[in-house]
């Protein structure tokens, strides 16, 4: 990966020898494994085992989780907040879990809609809750720094699965709760 930065430093006409460019492709290939971190990372080992029985069927709400991520398509940074909720139906999830399960697929190429569906998908799978939602509100510098170049643009996804897809009121519910 360091020749390939060195490489890309030539293409767009840097010297990678000068001073302030010596440690780059080191410092590259660094941060690229922490921001991809989340390719090494599986959904097993994020839980845990940190479900539990649950003493209620009211929903849970998860809300103003923090993420960076990058798009796969420029790979540039893209960050925002992540929502979630569930109904859950025997098994709870230590709330710290959830917020890891956003960032291992935060931490990986992406598109906010494909990411958005995973965390809803993941939480349907291992909680077998009676319905999950997630809202995604972020900002592309694909859209901010290149192409249209709109700062205050953003971009919102949401994946509604079980009894917040089928169900209006609990859809409503969710959605009034994360405003």
């Amino acid at each position: 990966m360091q020749e390939i930065v060195r490489n890309m430093l030539l293409a767009i006409g840097e010297d990678p020898s000068r001073e302030g460019l010596l440690k780059t492709p080191e410092r590259v290939e660094k941060s690229m494994k922490f921001l991809t971190r989340g390719y090494s990372q599986n959904l097993d080992d994020i839980v845990n085992g940190a479900l539990f029985e649950a003493e209620s069927d009211d929903m849970i709400i998860v809300r103003d989780i923090e993420f960076f991520s990058m798009c796969e398509h420029h790979m540039l940074p893209f960050f925002g907040k992540c929502h979630v909720g569930y109904i859950p139906r025997k098994k709870i999830l230590g709330l710290s879990k959830v917020a890891r399960i956003v960032d291992m697929f935060a931490r990986r190429l992406q598109i906010q809609e494909r990411m958005t569906n995973q965390i809803a998908t993941a939480l349907m799978t291992i909680l077998d809750a009676e319905g999950v939602g997630v809202v995604i509100e972020a900002q592309h510098l694909c859209m901010q720094m290149r192409g249209v170049e709109k700062q205050n643009s953003i971009t919102t996804t949401s994946s509604m699965q079980g009894s917040f897809r089928s169900t209006l009121a609990t859809r409503n519910e969710f959605t009034r709760l994360i405003r």
